[in-house]
């Protein structure tokens, strides 16, 4: 990647850390790294598997890393046509063992549209998703919009890279608690390390439950695609 790509995006990640540390005390900072195995059973489905480690970098005004939880997703996705696809998802998270944090099982129900333009690409996403406790179920509905785009070039080729950013709004509901709003804002870039493999970092900014207390959250993206 050119160093105009990458010298704001380093200048922006500086900024928006040194900021958030400076003047908020319950701020967090956060990294979550995944590795993803993708397969292409037909021309109408495909099969994803991913482990996602969560861990704190930054807590209570200290620097200091420490797990959280690790998530075992899968998705099965149905393509429609071109542009359509339906997928089904179940993921569970331990967390007891980690951080004296809840277990959970969550399924997922996603309906995505795409569209192609020259070296862009635009996505919306719709998701619902049942969040499954010992003593509490939380059904969450999804919206995000996304866009990713080649920095090369209309095609992307081996050892080029590429940059995705979205927005997403979050509304979870129970009969126990207050529903909350969430949103996020995600910036990543990618490389395309051979047809097989892609490596992405990136950053998310959450505001969580903004509608009752803000919490906010700044995420260390990092993960490794491989398709098999």
């Amino acid at each position: 990647m050119s160093m105009s790509c990458t010298r704001p995006i380093t200048i922006a990640t500086m900024l928006i850390v040194s900021f958030n540390i400076s003047a908020q005390e319950d701020f967090e900072g956060l990294g979550e790294s995944a590795f993803a195995l993708n397969h292409k059973t037909s021309n109408n489905y495909k099969i994803n598997f991913a482990l996602r480690s969560r861990y704190y970098l930054y807590q209570d005004e200290t620097y200091n890393i420490e797990n959280r939880q690790l998530d075992l997703v899968h998705f099965s996705t149905f393509s429609l046509d071109y542009n359509h696809s339906l997928s089904l998802g179940i993921q569970y998270r331990f967390r007891e063992s980690i951080d004296g944090g809840e277990n959970e099982f969550r399924f997922t129900q996603q309906f995505n549209y795409t569209k192609t333009n020259e070296a862009k690409r635009f996505g919306h996403r719709l998701r619902l998703e049942q969040r499954l406790f010992d003593d509490l179920t939380i059904i969450r509905f999804r919206y995000r919009f996304a866009l990713d785009t080649q920095l090369n070039g209309k095609k992307l080729d081996v050892g080029e890279s590429y940059i995705m950013t979205s927005i997403e709004a979050l509304l979870s509901c129970s009969k126990f608690i207050k529903s909350e709003v969430d949103h996020r804002t995600t910036l990543q870039i990618g490389w395309l390390l051979s047809q097989k493999l892609k490596l992405q970092l990136g950053l998310e900014y959450r505001f969580e439950s903004f509608n009752i207390i803000t919490e906010e959250k700044l995420f260390l993206l990092s993960s490794c695609i491989l398709k098999i």
